[in-house]
């Protein structure tokens, strides 16, 4: 099982916590309960194998994670072998020392495991919340995580920018397990962030949602080019994907399962930007869950198909699929998870460790 775990791309789950009312009970379960259903996820996912586990931020009460560091060190004494990530951390509006502590504390606590996916953020509540200007919203993570990448690198740092006090030979504790923390950004579509993460010599995690997965293909392209243009190693430019997902024993089964959260999902997603609008149609939905599509849903094999296309396409290093949007029931997502680590990992390890 080790050695399998180590060959192929890495295969993974992240949520980012949303609370929604189940749409076929309409029951709405309690934000603790959300957390402790998240902690029994991870939990199932280590234990059936999968190699990576990430946990998003948001600031909002239809959200249950606005603490990950706080969440992800409780799952670290539930699991023992997952990788555990932030899903993203909204690196514009939190101190990148403070950060840096948290998630080297969570290295330590896990035994090497933490790492950590920077975002500039799809929702802006946090800019408010914690008194930062949002037409700072590109130059307060530019600034961050520049600083974040030097305090990986050093124990003592002398530094000085433009949005917190300045830092003379100031100790960083604690140092994490690992040499340092891998540290990934969050690629939503825009040519500008996947040319800085290839300059920055991070990884890139793609949030594939939908459509033609095609379409990515020259921000990755672009990444790997402004990487090795920066002196980085082509071995060290690491590509991720990340997307919506939902696996049944059937594909039709899988789409009339999935129907009714995944609608629920993005009308719920689509309130809460101020938009109003309708649930999305059967018929369109049947169009995004089509076989060219990047919507991971369908039966094992469906999904197989779909992560190896997008593998020629990138060849990236790892997959992870957001599974328990929506309302969906601990029991369904604990399904998933079940399908996803024993009928398609293995089956998309061996195909890409060839």
């Amino acid at each position: 099982m080790g050695q399998e775990r180590n060959t192929g791309i890495e295969i993974g789950l992240y949520t980012l916590g949303d609370i929604c009312v189940d749409p076929t009970t309409g029951q709405t379960v309690s934000a603790g309960q959300r957390i402790k259903e998240i902690m029994a996820a991870a939990t199932l996912a280590d234990e059936a194998g999968l190699d990576v586990f990430g946990v998003g931020e948001h600031h909002r009460l239809d959200y249950a994670t606005s603490s990950v560091p706080v969440v992800l060190s409780a799952i670290a004494q539930k699991t023992k072998r997952i990788k555990l990530t932030s899903t993203t951390t909204v690196l514009s509006t939190v101190d990148p020392v403070r950060l840096f502590e948290d998630f080297a504390t969570l290295d330590l606590l896990s035994d090497g495991r933490a790492e950590i996916m920077a975002g500039r953020g799809a929702f802006i509540e946090s800019f408010p919340l914690f008194g930062y200007d949002i037409n700072d919203y590109d130059a307060l993570f530019s600034e961050n995580i520049e600083l974040f990448l030097k305090l990986n690198e050093n124990e003592r740092i002398t530094w000085e920018g433009n949005f917190r006090s300045s830092l003379k030979n100031a100790e960083i504790a604690p140092r994490p397990l690992q040499n340092q923390i891998p540290v990934w950004v969050g690629v939503g579509g825009t040519p500008q962030s996947a040319a800085r993460a290839g300059r920055l010599g991070v990884g890139m995690a793609l949030a594939i949602l939908g459509g033609d997965p095609v379409r990515f293909k020259p921000l990755v392209e672009l990444y790997r080019n402004a990487g090795t243009a920066a002196g980085h190693d082509l071995e060290k430019l690491k590509v991720g994907v990340t997307g919506h997902g939902y696996i049944s024993k059937t594909t039709q089964q899988a789409k009339d399962e999935f129907y009714p959260y995944y609608s629920n999902y993005w009308y719920s997603v689509n309130l809460q930007r101020g938009m109003t609008g309708e649930k999305i149609s059967k018929s369109d939905f049947e169009y995004m869950t089509g076989p060219d599509t990047a919507l991971f849903v369908g039966s094992p094999q469906q999904i197989v198909e779909k992560i190896l296309r997008q593998h020629e396409l990138f060849g990236h290093q790892r997959f992870m699929a957001q599974i328990d949007i929506g309302g969906i029931p601990f029991k369904k997502i604990a399904e998933g998870i079940e399908l996803l680590a024993t009928e398609v990992a293995p089956i998309v390890r061996r195909e890409t460790s060839k």
